[in-house]
């Protein structure tokens, strides 16, 4: 009963925060060209800072796991070169096939990860899932430029890559929060001070516009494939990866940390991407809203499973 509770705790306060932004929404408080100003300013700059924050602050001799970075990306690899192969086996329109196979590798992350992790360990120990979240990201990126240029016929450049990556302010305030910590930077405590507070606000107001992003249109159209995505995101590749996580011996955070990100719903991020590629953003959209919407079951059913198997 108490990892029920405790499971519920961890998965309310989300649901409840997205609800709230759904609300605001419906009662008119956001239109589509407010959420999309606040979700480019959220995912430039209070999401970056969060993370910077959160690997700023960590101790990196109790943290540095290379066995769980190097399984971390190599799952995802193989992952995205399993979806390469099947998903186009069952789907035949290209611009559908990338928004697919993103929709089920590349997680949100940054959102779900931190805050999952907080719940169960405290805040101030969740460096692990930061330092992860630092290298995670970049392979997801550079694995949906790759997928999405594939399926709209366009040239895929070291260079083009190299740019996204770059760009990514997630991966700026990763390596900035890494290059501040092996170098041992201490800001002044006035800056350090702004810095966490901005930081709390990141992921309330990410989760809020999350919801507010929900939109249930074309449910029919893309039926089948919201179906495929929803169910190998949210239930098959966390059941297939945590249980090769399980056999290779993670436990505790670690393993939190890599259910956090197989379980967690597609990126938001994934739908500007379709939109700027050429992929049906339309799906992207509908993948994202319906796999964030289901996590909040899938996710409270996988902490429940870890708590009661003693393994997070």
């Amino acid at each position: 009963m108490n990892n029920l509770i405790l499971s519920f705790n961890v998965v309310a306060p989300l649901c409840l925060i997205m609800a709230l932004g759904y609300f605001l929404k419906y009662i008119k408080m956001f239109d589509e060209n407010t959420l999309d100003v606040m979700n480019n300013v959220a995912f430039k700059v209070f999401l970056p800072i969060l993370l910077f924050y959160n690997i700023y602050t960590t101790d990196l001799g109790n943290v540095v796991n290379p066995k769980l970075m190097v399984f971390a990306c190599l799952s995802v690899i193989i992952l995205f070169v399993i979806l390469i192969l099947f998903i186009p086996v069952i789907e035949k329109d290209d611009s559908r096939r990338g928004v697919m196979i993103q929709g089920i590798f590349r997680s949100n992350f940054v959102l779900f990860g931190i805050p999952v992790a907080t719940s169960i360990v405290g805040e101030g120990n969740v460096g692990t899932t930061a330092l992860l979240i630092g290298v995670v990201v970049p392979t997801f990126n550079v694995l949906a430029v790759i997928c999405l240029e594939t399926f709209r016929g366009g040239k895929i450049t070291l260079k083009k890559i190299a740019h996204g990556i770059i760009i990514n302010p997630l991966i700026i305030g990763a390596f900035l929060g890494l290059m501040s910590l092996i170098l041992n930077i201490k800001l002044p405590i006035f800056l350090e001070t702004s810095i966490k507070d901005i930081a709390k606000i990141a992921t309330p107001l990410s989760l809020i516009l999350l919801g507010a992003s929900f939109s249930f249109s074309n449910i029919k159209k893309y039926l089948k494939e919201t179906l495929i995505v929803v169910l190998g995101k949210l239930i098959l590749v966390p059941l297939v990866f945590l249980s090769i996580a399980y056999y290779i011996g993670f436990r505790n955070i670690a393993l939190l940390s890599l259910m956090a990100m197989f379980a967690a719903p597609t990126a938001i991020s994934s739908f500007q991407m379709a939109k700027q590629m050429d992929g049906d953003y339309d799906l992207a959209g509908q993948i994202v809203v319906f796999t964030s919407a289901f996590s909040i079951i899938t996710v409270f059913g996988w902490i429940f499973i870890l708590k009661q198997l003693s393994l997070i």
